[in-house]
């Protein structure tokens, strides 16, 4: 009797399970609630002007004693503050000749060099460019006149080019403008390097320097009037600048056509009179494959802010739209051309 009690029990037991089971295998899944169709509207994304890409361009500058730099320095300055898509970085440099050769191997996108060197360097003339054509270059802009200054220590007897035979001399740096321009004098006097004393190539700086320390009796710069190498020495030193006129001068112009007559004003540096000399000008040139766009919004930048130009040096304010195709001794680069033709100058 016990015995099937228990098998009762276990019979009993074995049913609520199944029946446990089959209520839960027959649950119903449960569904998540269908979202309800709606149309998200459109929303328009608003639009961001990408900022234009910069170009970074150089320019070679000179001395940074000279004109040149401070006449670049505003240029710099009107890339950043003026045009968008312009970032200008001076250097400087060797000045004219070694300008327009690292014109020529693309070292530099835009150089200031004497309108007479780049004339060479482009025909591949003279003794700096000799068969070596720099035929990439173009010309953008004319800046200003730039006399040959020939400043002599006071009580060195120096009243004429001709008065240089026996005398140390600072030449100009070698390669540089100023060099080819004191050669080019020395030759129109009738003498000619072994004529001196001694020869220095010198850096502006350094070539005032030896003036003021009485190591030369005269040095030649060809550098825009006012130039703060030769106002300082002035300050410091009794000189005077040699007139070079008369048959010298006519025959420098008649020979080379790029020379002017020009007179150095006597309030252009302290103490010094006023002298009659011959100038070449100064120009911006640059790589034939410089984006003509670029060089034409360069120089649209430039001129119209030309007060920066005014303000930069006492020479400053020879740079005009007036006087920016005389001298233009090299072709034009395109963007160049797009710039006067709008200005009716071209």
């Amino acid at each position: 009797m016990k015995r099937f009690k228990n098998v009762f029990v276990f019979m009993l037991l074995a049913f609520f399970l199944i029946g446990l089971f089959a209520v839960a295998g027959c649950a119903p899944e449960e569904v998540a609630p269908e979202e309800p169709d709606v149309d998200e509207p459109e929303v328009d994304e608003p639009e961001v002007d990408e900022p234009a890409a910069v170009t970074r361009v150089n320019m070679g500058a000179g001395w940074v004693t000279g004109v040149y730099y401070p006449l670049a320095g505003a240029m710099s300055r009107i890339a950043h503050t003026s045009i968008d898509n312009i970032s200008l970085t001076v250097e400087s440099s060797g000045a004219s000749a070694v300008n327009s050769r690292m014109i020529g191997s693309g070292d530099l996108d835009m150089a200031i060099v004497q309108n007479d060197v780049a004339y060479y360097a482009y025909h591949g003339e003279g003794e700096a460019f000799e068969g070596n054509p720099i035929e990439n270059m173009r010309g953008m802009f004319v800046l200003y006149p730039e006399p040959v200054q020939l400043v002599a220590a006071a009580g060195s007897g120096i009243e004429s080019p001709e008065d240089l035979a026996g005398m140390n001399v600072a030449l100009g740096p070698l390669g540089s403008g100023a060099e080819v321009n004191a050669l080019q004098v020395l030759e129109a006097a009738g003498l000619s390097e072994g004529d001196l004393g001694s020869a220095e190539r010198l850096e502006a700086g350094e070539a005032a320097d030896f003036l003021r320390d009485g190591r030369v009796d005269a040095a030649f710069f060809t550098v825009g009037i006012g130039a703060s190498v030769i106002d300082e020495l002035s300050v410091m030193t009794d000189i005077y600048l040699v007139n070079i006129v008369g048959d010298i001068a006519e025959s420098l112009i008649d020979t080379y056509p790029f020379y002017a007559s020009v007179t150095i004003p006597g309030d252009a540096y302290t103490d010094v009179p006023e002298a009659d000399t011959i100038a070449v000008l100064s120009m911006i040139v640059c790589r034939e494959d410089l984006d003509a766009d670029l060089v034409y919004d360069f120089m649209r930048g430039v001129f119209d802010n030309i007060d920066t130009i005014h303000g930069a040096h006492d020479v400053g304010h020879l740079v005009t739209l007036d006087t920016a195709l005389d001298g233009m001794s090299v072709p034009l680069h395109p963007g160049a051309e797009r710039f006067f033709e709008e200005e009716g100058m071209n």
